[in-house]
């Protein structure tokens, strides 16, 4: 207690310096920052491309695609008869082939 009074004008003087740095921020400016943040969250985000597209390859790729997938239900309908065409096997696996290649062209 005896000390009280030596200490008490050291607390009252931090008290009010501390009170003195905490600046009300103008209501202009707060207004501001939340438009900002609105406006931010209602930009769509950027639509990107694929850094090269060769549009030859790809276009080459996809009727490749077709031809080969035009052949696949000629050779459904000799399975449902019996017959197991040698190639069918090879055929799906080179459609699957062209499709990634034509994914991996396209994605971004």
């Amino acid at each position: 207690m005896k000390h009280l009074p030596c200490i008490l004008p050291f607390v009252l003087v931090a008290a009010s310096s501390a009170l003195a740095q905490m600046t009300p921020i103008p209501r202009g400016v707060r207004q501001a920052d939340q438009a900002e943040t609105q406006t931010q969250k209602n930009i769509p985000p950027a639509i990107t491309q694929p850094a090269h597209v060769d549009v030859a390859k790809l276009r080459q790729d996809a009727d490749e695609l077709a031809k080969i997938a035009q052949t696949i239900p000629p050779d459904v309908s000799s399975i449902q008869k019996g017959l197991l065409p040698k190639d069918v096997i090879e055929k799906l696996k080179q459609i699957e082939k062209l499709s990634k290649q034509l994914r991996k062209q396209l994605s971004p």
